[in-house]
């Protein structure tokens, strides 16, 4: 696997990696990004309370880590078929290719989907290709690791309207101030 610049890394565990103990509706519990030793991507695992305590110093320091609360899946429904109009469906496509000139393409998905409160960013790292931003799926728990580009502000809007043609590519892009527009983004991805 080529070194990306966005990786799509496996939902939240049911049980903790160390003790396998599964965890209960509402317990707090970690979540950790380590370099996967089988390639050069990451590896998630999730921790409870006690095993993340219990970790040394000499234990692995992860890439990022998070407290989270867990809570069950709601709905797990596998859908077949990518729907074009869906931007979830699309940025796990996108990001399952990893094809560099989707890279700004990504970035405002995941912005978008930010925006609708589906995807949580709950980190951030530099690192010599770039700024990467970790997302949590609010549903299911699912990590997306997105480059930021750095879009400058100039590039926003064309970018923006690149995406609504992706995600409705039968329907004429909406005129400026309707709905259905993709939120502004500024140079900062805010």
């Amino acid at each position: 696997m080529p070194l990306a610049d966005s990786w799509h890394i496996k939902s939240r565990a049911h049980h903790c990696s160390v003790t396998e103990k599964p965890f209960t509706e509402g317990e707090t519990f970690f979540t950790a990004l380590l370099p996967d030793p089988e390639s050069d991507g990451y590896l998630r695992l999730d921790f409870s309370q006690e095993a993340w305590d219990a970790r040394g110093e000499q234990s692995e320091q992860p890439f990022s880590f998070w407290r989270t609360v867990y809570r069950p899946p709601e709905v797990e429904a596998k859908v077949e078929i990518i729907d074009r109009d869906d931007p979830e469906a699309l940025l796990t496509s996108l990001i399952e290719q990893d094809e560099a000139h989707t890279e700004n393409t990504r970035y405002i998905l995941a912005v978008m989907l930010e925006r609708k409160k589906i995807l949580i960013e709950t980190d951030s790292q530099k690192t010599r290709s770039g700024l990467l931003r970790i997302y949590q799926h609010r549903y299911s728990g699912e990590i997306f690791i997105v480059k930021d580009p750095q879009i400058p502000l100039s590039q926003v809007t064309p970018l923006q309207e690149e995406v609504q043609k992706l995600l409705s590519p039968d329907e004429e892009a909406p005129a400026e101030g309707e709905s259905g527009e993709p939120p502004a983004v500024n140079a900062d991805g805010e």
